[in-house]
């Protein structure tokens, strides 16, 4: 039997641990509509929320995609991380680490458990 060598590429699960609305919002911190880069943002997404649960931040506040603080910082993480040839990646970085030493230092973000 022959390979069809033409075929699509599998279509990607969705993410469960990241909504829709959150990836939208991944999709405009970046400045884009498109889907095409949904698998970096949700995996850009992930890196964020596990780097937050090493700096002992609450899990379920991580996971709280309405919370304005941790949006913020996985925003910055995501505008800092994204591509390759981002010549403001230092200054978004810079904003993301900021605001997690805040949360770092707020009682009602830290401790307990892990992601």
């Amino acid at each position: 039997m022959s390979e069809n060598t033409n075929q699509e590429p599998a279509a990607q699960e969705p993410a469960t641990d990241v909504s829709e609305e959150y990836l939208a919002a991944g999709r405009q911190a970046i400045r884009t509509k498109s889907t095409a880069f949904d698998g970096e943002i949700v995996d850009l997404i992930r890196a964020a929320r596990a780097d937050l649960a090493l700096g002992d931040i609450r899990p379920e506040r991580i996971m709280d995609e309405e919370d304005p603080l941790i949006k913020r910082a996985i925003m910055s993480y995501i505008k800092a991380e994204f591509g390759l040839d981002n010549e403001d990646a230092d200054k978004y970085r810079a904003a993301y680490e900021r605001l997690k030493v805040s949360l770092n230092m707020s009682s009602g973000y830290v401790g307990g458990g892990e992601v």
